[in-house]
């Protein structure tokens, strides 16, 4: 086993994995990004599922990258191009009517007046609530957490910053988010609108990941999340063009041309730890690569329960990480599509779906709906209702499938990773049956134009993506498991209990969705700590 004195290790190819690689080879260190599958990406990827079309396999919306990394690592050098549609959310319901939120909130409360002179006039300060409480939180985003045991001078400054900019939000906003933080989502919701479509497709994104319903304590914390990031409490319909694959090569490429090594094909078996501190990995090959540090982009479960060895870390920690929730409930279905769905809610209203069905489309049209899809899985069963997430890619980036015909990609709640009755590998076609028969009560011809379909389970993303549980945000956003408190009290701040052992993944502050963020806050402690080394 040779010695490196700056080579890093960073085990997983995902985006964090990858942004963090970018930022540590920038600064002149050498990273070694060590890949199990034989592509990068992780759960961004691009894959064909049938001749001729391709997918984002897992993740299917790009967002919302933070600006500061693309512009850093100088993405769009590397090939990187967003595409992002007026339309953020088409929601139709069964019996015709529908609605539109676009990134223009005067034109969405405009489309709101044939639905709800109330919900019209009440969308733009909704709007302009949560752009006003989301900068104050963005910058939380972007820092990492404070110790809660023994913050430091720098710790207390930026609480400091965080305070005045609260107070700064005046007495209204500032009780809001006093007030919504903990709250469930279909409360807050309920507050502001009438039309239970409108309050179902924002709702949507306080569950989108979690294994809870709209009636959970804590939901609103996925609006203020998003808000942080976007000023927008909604998610945005942002794609990469050629996939979300695209993205995570244009990283690899920028990560390869700042001195960072990528290797593919390799699973790690162990982290290697020597007198309290990781000192490399073991390939599952029997391989020794020595490292300075060791920084993990998977899940925390995956890394403390699997890589490395319990005897090396304090029963009180591995009890934390046994406790950590990461059981999923999410699924997906890929579909190869002959032509564009008819959805009978844009031939209600005069629209040819051209321009409305380029976003994100909204399955779910009441709360009740929501919570309903929710109680199957609380019971061991995949909801046969359930609340979808819809893009249609190939309206905006047609080179993803052949000409005239269309790539379907959905994102399906509830889907338990555990089943009480039979298993994913029985029911699994049963379950996309009922994807496939709910989506067609909103798109009557969707059936008839399937030429091939692609099922992920729980299980599927646990086995092949390696998300433990087939958790995709590697773990509950949850109050308890958010901020200083991911992925446990303690441990919030990138490093482990072993030194040298780092985590960069979704399983870190500020959590899942493809923003960087995590790799990007990793890296900058990991360079404080190892220049230290360095030096010394």
């Amino acid at each position: 086993m040779s010695n490196t004195r700056d080579r890093i290790v960073i085990i997983g190819a995902g985006h964090n994995g990858l942004v963090a690689a970018c930022y540590l080879a920038k600064a002149g260190l050498a990273p070694l990004v060590i890949e199990r599958r034989e592509v990068v990406g992780g759960a961004a990827v691009t894959e064909e599922f049938h001749p001729g079309f391709r997918c984002s396999t897992l993740a299917h919306s790009a967002g919302p990258l933070l600006p500061q990394v693309a512009r850093e690592l100088e993405l769009e050098r590397h090939g990187l191009t967003f595409i992002t549609p007026e339309v953020r959310v088409f929601a139709p319901a069964a019996e015709g009517r529908s609605l539109c939120i676009y990134t223009d909130a005067a034109r969405t409360a405009r489309g709101l007046e044939r639905l709800s002179a109330h919900d019209a006039a009440k969308y733009t300060e909704f709007r302009e609530s949560f752009a006003r409480i989301g900068r104050v939180l963005a910058p939380l985003m972007w820092r990492t957490p404070p110790s809660v045991d023994s913050p430091t001078l720098g710790d207390l400054w930026n609480l400091g910053k965080l305070g005045k900019n609260f107070r700064g939000l005046g007495k209204r906003d500032a009780y809001r988010l006093l007030r919504w933080g903990p709250m469930a989502v279909a409360d807050l919701v309920a507050e502001w609108f009438e039309t239970e479509l409108l309050r179902a497709a924002v709702a949507a994104r306080g569950i989108t990941g979690a294994f809870a319903g709209p009636w959970s304590a804590g939901t609103s914390l996925g609006l203020l999340v998003q808000a942080a990031f976007d000023g927008q409490p909604l998610a945005p319909a942002s794609f990469v063009r050629g996939g979300m694959g695209a993205l995570t090569q244009a990283l690899a490429d920028a990560a390869r041309a700042a001195g960072a090594e990528v290797r593919t094909g390799a699973g790690v078996g162990r982290v290697l730890v020597k007198g309290g501190r990781a000192v490399g990995v073991v390939l599952d090959g029997g391989e020794e690569v020595a490292a300075r540090a060791v920084v993990s982009n998977a899940d925390p479960r995956t890394t403390f329960l699997r890589l490395v060895d319990p005897t090396e870390l304090d029963p009180d920690f591995l009890t934390k990480i046994r406790n950590y929730r990461s059981t999923g409930a999410a699924a997906k279905v890929n579909l190869a599509l002959a032509g564009l769905p008819s959805f009978a809610a844009l031939k209600t209203a005069g629209a040819d779906g051209a321009a409305e069905l380029r976003g994100r489309i909204h399955i779910g049209p009441d709360i009740d709906y929501l919570e309903r899809a929710f109680d199957a899985a609380k019971y061991g069963d995949f909801s046969h209702e359930p609340y979808m997430d819809i893009t249609i890619p190939t309206l905006a980036d047609p080179t993803l499938a052949p000409e005239g015909r269309h790539v379907c990609s959905v994102y399906v709640q509830f889907a338990p990773y555990t089943l009480k009755e039979g298993d994913w590998a029985s029911r699994r076609e049963e379950f996309a049956d009922a994807v496939v028969k709910t989506l067609s009560t909103y798109a009557p011809n969707v059936a008839d134009l399937i030429l091939q379909r692609q099922i992920i389970t729980p299980l599927d993303l646990e086995r092949e993506y390696g998300l433990a549980g087939g958790h995709t945000l590697h773990g509950e956003m949850s109050l308890d498991q958010f901020y200083a408190f991911r992925p446990v009290i303690g441990w919030a701040q990138y490093r482990t209990p072993l030194r040298g052992l780092y985590l960069c993944g979704a399983g870190t502050h500020p959590g899942g969705g493809v923003t960087g963020a995590p790799g990007a806050n990793a890296s900058r402690e990991i360079l404080k700590d190892v220049k230290e080394l360095l030096r010394s």
